[in-house]
């Protein structure tokens, strides 16, 4: 009995002190006993608890969000107050400008307006053709002249400010010209018809200028504080008056203004020390995303304007959800975008490389992030930003962009292979960061040389000094499609079949493989007017080919004897690249190279052995194939090889070497039907050397795949071993010296840039080799010329001797 009731006092004092630890820590616990009687009692007594749930629940939802909106206001009040407390900074006192506009209009006609007029001609084309009127189908620029009235700047005098540690100068720009001369030449689209010239002759542009000086004074950032005032006056010339014009090219100006020089949207011009000279046309951009800080799923839903105010609730679960964020970055250059791979959390990293092409001086990279939700088809977005740059005429690089409360990030890249790295701001949003590594590998400029890392590869000189680059008219484009990488499959297998289209003005070309490596090579003429090469990818699928991608390349500064090998990155598609190859051949060289001076005597000797992978042109899913040789007027065929996609012929043709195109048409023969085609191409036999025999298989054009198996010979009978008197062999061999040492330095630089260290002594001793090359065929050279000025003395000397009367009007003299 007592060790039981020992136990019983025990276990008491054993769940009072449990309470009085309970009542330390929660001193409210008291309180809650009779608020559970109290609830106990509504409950049962007067109302029930169900319904006052929602009640309870929404009061202090309406609390939560009175706070969250309170907490908005104050975090907008700190921001307003901050930059009035910056923008109300000391100020400089009020400048006068009337000897800047002195200056403007001495050196406004002869020197700003040729510049301006040229650099804005451009602009001018591309923006037209980009964003012309329905009612236009063709836009031609005439003529583009800014005339001889320069704008007025800061009339009411200039101050600088300080806008945190950046440096402003606000000043008044009013230019209201009536001596412009812009012409254009518009073709009305349909229903209607006819052309009008639309000239504009007056443009008055009027707002408030800010200049920025960044990069210690390296260069100079300039924007409108706010949309100017634009007013243009248009005209018409013989033709069509077309309505709407005058207010069409109004806006497209005013929206141009907005988008690309008005705050914060800014421009950049370069106090290079240095003028080049030098245009460059295209360039190669390594982008690398590095990684994301402070990313918030509550604070990154797009703009602040299209933000909806959340609850508390809401709140507390987004924030509680971030570390559940899954996001990825896409980046945009013109028409190219890449994705990076999906990475969690509110600081991610990515640490992915993007290969991008850039078809003018300048561009803009930009950068959107999107939240990836796995079981949700469409992608959320988040926050964008973006990055400027600019070739500079020392053979540098201007990067800038916003950065937080519109202030500047800036950075300079020296030369080619020089990495730059910047931390952005998202836009429009309050919190979120983005790491970036921008790299230029190459710019291309548009006399045909190159600048990369480093090292300036300049394009052939000729002899007068000048560089080696001709009009862009009367020369071959040799383009090769060697392979492809990362292409998009369209087919659950993973299989790939693609094809690429080729086109250049009116020509289109096909190469077709079963494997992404092609190594097939196509020709075409020279076109002026900076015609693009574009570029289309496609796969094959069993209810139709599905696109995989397209590009575009400029071929403007091509040079003979500097042939490009690019990687293309492949526009519209999240991946996918093609390795391609041009080349600019003179029509004289490329002939003479072809071995066609001599005609007469020798014939062409074409075996045609067979075919392989025809495309199927009966219901049963075989051809009758045969093939049909044209040569000239001469026609003749072979025989036809009966339900196979692999014919076998080895039959034998001659023709003789004249200098005729030799073509051949594959055919599906019917007895009752009409014969339909099966691919053609064209036999390049001009280029073979005399009495050798070339073997090889010609891919063929018009059909989806396909190959035909030739050998070809021009036969030629005893030549004449005449002395060559071409005094530019020599200097030939020297300029493909000077091309193949180009080349090696471009190898040796990418193998110390790779850190590849043990591969760099071949090209060394190749380079050593090439120079002794070259040295050697410079002293020809300089033989040959001395020779050649010997024999021109000589010539002279007989004139005057064979010509009594000059010998004796000199003699006289």
């Amino acid at each position: 009995m007592g060790r039981r009731k020992r136990r019983s006092v025990f276990n008491v004092d054993g769940v009072m002190d449990f309470f009085n630890n309970v009542m330390m820590e929660k001193p409210y616990l008291p309180l809650l006993i009779p608020l559970v009687l109290m609830l106990w009692a509504l409950e049962k007594w007067i109302f029930s608890l169900s319904n006052w749930v929602p009640l309870v629940l929404a009061v202090w939802v309406t609390v939560q969000h009175r706070n969250h909106q309170h907490r908005m206001a104050v975090e907008d009040l700190n921001k307003k107050w901050k930059r009035f407390a910056l923008s109300s900074s000391p100020k400089t006192p009020l400048e006068h400008c009337e000897w800047l506009n002195k200056l403007l209009i001495e050196i406004w006609s002869n020197y700003i307006n040729p510049k301006l007029s040229l650099r804005f001609q451009s602009i001018v084309e591309k923006r037209l053709k980009r964003n012309k009127s329905r009612l236009i189908e063709k836009l031609e620029l005439l003529e583009f002249s800014l005339g001889s009235s320069p704008p007025w700047l800061g009339l009411q005098g200039t101050r600088w400010s300080t806008f945190g540690d950046q440096q402003v100068m606000r000043l008044g720009f009013d230019w209201d010209t009536t001596d412009i001369s812009i012409m254009l030449l518009a073709k009305v689209a349909k229903p209607f018809f006819g052309t009008a010239k639309i000239v504009i002759n007056s443009l008055r542009i009027k707002g408030d200028l800010l200049l920025m000086p960044i990069l210690d004074g390296k260069a100079i950032l300039y924007s409108f504080i706010s949309t100017p005032e634009v007013r243009i006056t248009v005209t018409f010339g013989s033709g069509t008056e077309l309505p709407g014009v005058s207010s069409w090219l109004v806006k497209l100006l005013t929206d141009t203004l907005a988008k690309t020089m008005v705050e914060p949207r800014r421009q950049c011009f370069s106090l290079s020390a240095v003028d080049l000279r030098k245009k460059a046309v295209a360039g190669i951009v390594y982008v690398t995303v590095i990684s994301g800080n402070k990313l918030s799923r509550s604070s990154l839903k797009g703009s602040p304007s299209r933000r909806q105010p959340s609850s508390g609730v809401d709140g507390l679960r987004e924030h509680s959800d971030d570390k559940d964020l899954q996001t990825f970055v896409e980046v945009e250059l013109g028409e190219l975008t890449r994705r990076t791979n999906v990475r969690p959390g509110s600081s991610p990293q990515w640490d992915s490389t993007f290969n991008m092409i850039l078809h003018d001086n300048t561009g803009i990279v930009r950068f959107h992030l999107f939240e990836h939700a796995p079981g949700r088809m469409m992608c959320d977005y988040l926050a964008s930003c973006d990055i400027k740059m600019r070739y500079n005429t020392d053979d540098s690089t201007t990067f800038w962009a916003i950065g937080p409360d519109s202030s500047v990030i800036a950075r300079h890249s020296e030369f080619c292979g020089k990495a730059v790295e910047m931390v952005l701001p998202f836009e429009g949003v309050n919190i979120g960061e983005l790491a970036v590594k921008l790299v230029i590998k190459e710019w291309q400029f548009s006399d045909g040389s190159l600048s990369f890392n480093n090292l300036r590869v300049s394009s052939q000189p000729s002899l007068n000094g000048s560089s080696n680059f001709l009009p862009r008219t009367g020369r071959k484009i040799i383009v090769t499609v060697v392979e492809g990488k990362d292409l998009i499959t369209k087919d659950k297998s993973g299989k790939c079949n693609p094809y690429v289209k080729l086109q250049y003005g009116k020509k289109t070309k096909t190469a077709h493989s079963f494997n992404p490596v092609w190594n097939q090579r196509f020709e075409f003429d020279e076109i002026g007017d900076g015609e693009y090469l574009k570029i289309k990818c496609y796969t094959e699928e069993v209810f139709g080919d599905d696109s995989i991608g397209s590009a575009h390349i400029s071929l403007k500064g091509l040079v003979e004897g500097s042939p490009r090998d690019v990687w293309i990155p492949l526009e519209k598609v999240n991946s996918g690249e093609l390795r391609i190859q041009i080349e600019a051949v003179r029509i004289d060289d490329y002939e003479g190279s072809r071995g066609s001076s001599y005609s007469g005597n020798g014939w062409i000797e074409l075996v045609l052995i067979e075919a392989r992978d025809l495309v199927a042109a009966d219901l049963r899913g075989t051809s009758d194939p045969y093939v049909r040789v044209q040569y000239g007027n001469l026609k003749r065929r072979t025989k036809v090889m009966y339900k196979t996609l692999n014919p076998k012929w080895h039959q034998t043709f001659e023709f003789p070497d004249n200098g005729n195109p030799l073509e051949l048409h594959v055919k599906d023969h019917n007895a009752v039907l009409p014969t339909s085609s099966i691919g053609d191409c064209v036999v390049e036999y001009q280029r073979l050397p005399p009495n050798q025999m070339a073997d090889k298989w010609i891919p063929l054009q018009g059909v989806k795949r396909g190959e035909i198996h030739i050998q070809a010979t021009r036969k030629v009978p005893e030549l004449e071993k005449k002395p060559s008197v071409d005094p530019d062999t020599s200097l030939t061999k020297a300029h493909q010296i000077s091309s193949q040492m180009k080349q090696m330095m471009i190898k040796l630089q990418s193998l110390i840039d790779d850190g590849i260290l043990e591969g760099i002594s071949t090209p060394v001793s190749e380079l050593e080799a090439l120079q002794d090359m070259q040295e050697e065929y410079m002293v020809q050279l300089e033989t040959e010329q001395m020779l050649l000025l010997n024999k021109i003395k000589e010539v002279g000397q007989e004139m005057l001797n064979s010509s009594p009367s000059l010998s004796r009007n000199s003699f006289g003299s």
